[in-house]
């Protein structure tokens, strides 16, 4: 069985963009503010930054019904489990 992706809608894209400029402009303050000095641990940093709120904002759009968020977010239960217990949220 042959299941495509279904298409992003426009706004979807807009929104997408939109999140990906502010990522990039939070990146360039960020190396603004270094000073010149080299990042470390830069990738796992903006993970955390980006998946805590993520995770945080999907809980609550989904009044804590984790089978729910893990469906919005695309992964299984058990992945979304770990992540609140990595970042100490509610379970």
């Amino acid at each position: 069985m042959n299941r495509e992706a279904p298409r992003p809608s426009p706004r979807d894209a807009a929104e997408r963009e939109t999140l990906s400029a502010a990522v990039a402009q939070a990146l360039e303050d960020y190396f603004t503010r270094l000073d010149g000095h080299e990042p470390d641990g830069l990738y796992r940093m903006v993970m955390e930054e980006v998946e805590r709120p993520l995770l945080e904002c999907v809980l609550q759009q989904c009044n804590g019904n984790q089978s729910r968020a893990a469906q919005y977010l695309g992964i299984n239960r058990g992945t979304l489990r770990k992540k609140l217990r990595q970042y100490d949220l509610a379970l």
